[in-house]
């Protein structure tokens, strides 16, 4: 089932209540108006009959029924009368006039005057104190009928008026509230969509919005800590799982997959890709010599003289205890890991010392493999490197040893 929008149901109420508001004004205003015009009415009948009784009076007197017909028919002609009915003395009557007229119009002032005009109206004839005739009129609803008629244009259109500028004011209004309000639900559904917790509501005219919008900045900022949080702990826990603690160096599953892509990435480009095993000589004898704290400090001064005879580019890694790995990425020739290779050896000559103060010299045994000249897979470029290193480390330590040929032969007809 299919919701309302706030804008439509804002609308729907305003337009109701402007509505309601006009016809109950428009009501109120006619009513008042009705009961105004039936005292008006009242007081300009008794005018009328007032004025008409001095006019006929000496034919009254008199008896002169022709003069008395004249007169109160040029009155009655001129103003708002239907009929009017003039007696004598002793009620006989003396002149009639009656207005002639036929058609929707008169039938619908003879309808308005039965319901709102004053009934007909029995004024007295004085001379000297005394009643020697009466008036009977009879009231016509032309006027009040273009009187009402006029009244109830203007009221409408003072409705309509009044209605239109009191909707424009509400959408004004709705536009306060619920503007504000959508910015917050988009913003919601961004957070929702994207995670981007770093959106914030904007600040409302209206307190209680306003409020709300705080409140969501609030919740919005603790969401963007723990959201921060949270990416730092993977971070960490990222770079533990692919990095040594002690070194900082990355771990043997980070070489590997980085040697792969190296690998790869010669395939493509024609380029060789050269790994270094190396382990550490005398390492065992320093630690057992100096403790646990010195053959720290022994592989951490490796790390790094290794590292610093490095490219940009390059990886080192420590494998475990004390044999580190190396992958030289896009060589253009054999030279360029030999002469590498050298320069790391030519590093270590120089003397470690201790945190203790003690000083010590110890060397390194590197084994060579570089690809695809001695594998054509990253595992046995890697394996064909540590039987290079052994054979470094039987042969003379403090050396490097070049991977022999025949490894990748083993490796064609295996």
């Amino acid at each position: 089932m299919a919701r309302p929008a706030l804008d439509s149901v804002l609308s729907k109420a305003h337009l109701i209540v402007a509505l309601v508001t006009a016809l109950m004004v428009g009501l109120t205003i006619t009513v008042a108006g009705l009961f105004a015009l039936r005292f008006y009415s009242e007081q300009n009948l008794r005018l009328i009959a007032r004025s008409m009784s001095y006019t006929v009076e000496a034919a009254v007197v008199f008896g002169d029924a022709a003069a008395a017909g004249e007169a109160i028919a040029l009155i009655g002609r001129n103003e708002d009368i239907d009929e009017v009915l003039l007696t004598g003395r002793n009620d006989q009557p003396l002149a009639h006039w009656t207005r002639h007229a036929g058609g929707t119009v008169p039938l619908l002032e003879q309808m308005l005057a039965g319901w709102i005009l004053p009934p007909a109206l029995d004024y007295p004839i004085i001379r000297e104190q005394a009643r020697i005739g009466q008036i009977h009129l009879v009231p016509r609803g032309s006027g009040p009928l273009r009187f009402i008629s006029t009244g109830l244009l203007c009221v409408l259109l003072s409705l309509v008026i009044s209605t239109v500028i009191a909707l424009r004011l509400a959408r004004r209004m709705q536009h306060r509230i619920s503007g504000p309000l959508h910015e917050l639900a988009r913003i919601a559904h961004g957070v929702r969509r994207e995670r981007s917790f770093a959106l914030r509501a904007g600040p409302a005219a209206i307190a209680e919005i306003h409020d709300l919008n705080e409140d969501f900045n609030a919740l919005l900022d603790e969401l963007e800590a723990w959201q921060i949080h949270v990416q730092q702990e993977h971070a960490s826990l990222s770079y533990q799982a692919s990095h040594d603690s002690l070194t900082g160096l990355c771990n043997r599953a980070f070489l590997e997959e980085q040697l792969e892509r190296a690998v790869q990435l010669a395939r493509l480009t024609g380029n060789l890709a050269a790994v270094y095993f190396i382990d550490s000589d005398r390492f065992k004898q320093i630690n057992d010599t100096y403790g646990h704290a010195a053959g720290d400090h022994v592989l951490v001064t490796i790390a790094t003289r290794i590292k610093s005879q490095l490219r940009e580019d390059d990886l080192v890694a420590r494998l475990g205890g004390d044999e580190f790995a190396v992958l030289l990425r896009q060589l253009r020739q054999r030279d360029d890991a030999l002469q590498i290779a050298a320069k790391i050896l030519a590093e270590m000559r120089l003397p470690i010392v201790l945190p203790g103060g003690e000083v010590i010299a110890t060397s390194l045994s590197i084994g060579i493999a570089i690809f695809p000249e001695h594998g054509s897979t990253a595992q046995t470029v890697l394996a064909v490197a540590d039987e290079a290193m052994y054979r470094a480390k039987n042969t003379q330590r403090g050396t490097y040893q070049l991977a022999l040929q025949d490894q990748m032969n083993k490796e064609n007809q295996s």
